[in-house]
């Protein structure tokens, strides 16, 4: 029982330890890139980079938890997470940041999908939204207390010094997840698909390269589109494989499960409004606004706190709305204060600027915390690791689209006004157009049938409920 209660707190230090790292960093951009010399638009790289090493291993990372154990790899994934962020302080160009990052992102490529799958397999299916929920909460401080953290540390500090707040906590998770994480393995492992895996890696990382390179800032134009265009061809050559292989590293056909494939689709394009947030924010705050970083870290924060406080209701909604007409209707309702960061101005009242964040904050963590469960409604143990990888892989490949686009559109904007450098006026467009992606998200969830996910949510609309659809025999609690 002290074990049960312990897991989703222990598990929740690599959350809070990853978040914690990403809104510190998103912080304290412009004066790491003014140290750095080079452009604050350019640090795009350094997020998507972390984002792409995460979407590489990822799809392994189940794989390597069922062979080696989750226990063996959670603490390891900890530990390179570690590695790179003192790599990360001691950084002195844009490349070897860029690369640093990478190496951040293939430990987290490790621990946070590791830590979800033992707690996937140690819980009941009606106790999944609560358990997700719980396993948030702590990872939530992160990125309550990182962007004020950061602002003040880079302020008054250095910003090296923010990549040394990761060395205590990951310490801490080490010595926790040794003493009491189960080493879950599976006695029957499947060989590892390394055609597949090497596809996919060069797939995801060479298309986000391209994308986050579109503006010049590391490599020419005509070797942005080339890596673009190879990206695609060894991600559709993937597809052809996995049709052929056994065990691919990717099970795609999991895409077949109607909950599942609602939250992988819908929640993609969702997280791609989401993800430009932490790019574009901050950089409109302090080189739109001339905002430092304390005080642009004392604004954003807000948006977390909103978060956390949503995780405390989630079920209870749930379980009034049900799956299909909750992620329908808040969409809509996110996408639009997305949309709505794109009205602000320097003379903006910051407390209202806090109550949007504040507000738009509850609504995405309602959609988030939905999504991650439902997407498991269908999804027996057997084939919870595969599907653990793949819907982490795409949800990381979303983001990082997020980042490249919203950063596309920026720059897009500045170049057609004219004007020298980047203005306040030039983030509308770039919010308006992220969000306007993840409003379609709405749609794909008007698929999903009134019951789905009923067992999860307890929203009960017709009584006599028909029978799965999916692969497994469901996740049977222990």
């Amino acid at each position: 029982m002290r074990q049960s209660r312990l897991l989703p707190l222990i598990i929740a230090t690599a959350l809070f330890m990853e978040n914690m790292d990403s809104t510190v960093i998103s912080t304290s951009l412009p004066m790491i890139a003014q140290d750095l010399g080079t452009q604050p638009i350019a640090l795009k790289l350094a997020l998507t980079s972390y984002l792409v090493s995460l979407a590489i291993f990822i799809p392994i990372s189940g794989w390597m938890a069922d062979k080696y154990g989750a226990r063996t790899i959670f603490t390891v994934a900890i530990g390179v997470f570690m590695a790179g962020s003192l790599a990360c302080a001691g950084a002195n160009s844009l490349e070897g940041f860029v690369f640093s990052r990478f190496v951040q992102g293939a430990g987290g490529a490790m621990m946070v999908p590791v830590g979800r799958l033992v707690l996937l397999r140690s819980v009941a299916r009606s106790e999944v939204v609560q358990a997700m929920a719980t396993l948030t909460i702590p990872a939530l401080i992160g990125p309550i207390i990182g962007p004020p953290l950061g602002g003040f540390i880079t302020e008054y500090f250095h910003w090296r010094w923010i990549f040394f707040i990761n060395i205590p906590i990951g310490i801490l998770g080490i010595v926790l997840a040794t003493i009491f994480v189960p080493n879950i393995r599976e006695d029957d492992t499947p060989p590892l698909d390394f055609i597949g895996f090497l596809l996919t890696g060069l797939g995801f990382s060479l298309l986000m390269l391209g994308f986050s390179t579109s503006g010049q800032h590391l490599i020419p134009t005509e070797i942005s589109l080339g890596c673009t265009v190879i990206g695609a061809i060894s991600l559709a050559l993937y597809i052809f494989h996995a049709r052929r292989t056994p065990y691919p590293v990717l099970q795609l056909r999991l895409l077949k499960v109607p909950t599942f494939r609602a939250s992988v689709l819908g929640g993609s394009l969702f997280r791609i409004g989401i993800g430009a947030i932490p790019f574009l924010l901050p950089l409109m705050l302090q080189v739109g606004f001339g905002l430092g970083p304390l005080a642009s870290g004392s604004l954003t924060f807000i948006a977390a706190v909103g978060a956390l406080f949503m995780k405390t209701m989630a079920k209870r909604i749930l379980e009034r709305t049900g799956f299909r007409r909750l992620l329908t209707i808040n969409a809509f309702i996110g996408a639009a204060f997305v949309a709505a960061n794109g009205f602000f101005t320097p003379e903006t009242p910051h407390w209202l600027i806090m109550v949007i964040l504040l507000v738009g904050g509850c609504f995405r963590s309602l959609q988030f915390t939905s999504l991650n469960a439902i997407g498991y409604a269908e999804i027996s143990n057997r084939e919870m690791s595969y599907a653990t990888s793949l819907s982490s892989a795409l949800q990381q490949v979303s983001l990082s689209i997020g980042v490249a686009f919203g950063a596309f559109v920026l720059e897009m904007a500045s170049t057609y006004d004219g004007t020298p450098g980047i203005t306040a006026a030039d983030f509308g467009p770039a919010f308006w157009a992220v969000a306007t992606i993840s409003a379609l998200s709405g749609f794909v969830f008007t698929r999903l049938s009134p019951n789905a996910g009923a067992e999860m949510s307890g929203h009960k609309i017709v009584k006599d409920r028909p029978p799965s659809t999916g692969l497994g025999d469901g996740m049977s609690g222990r």
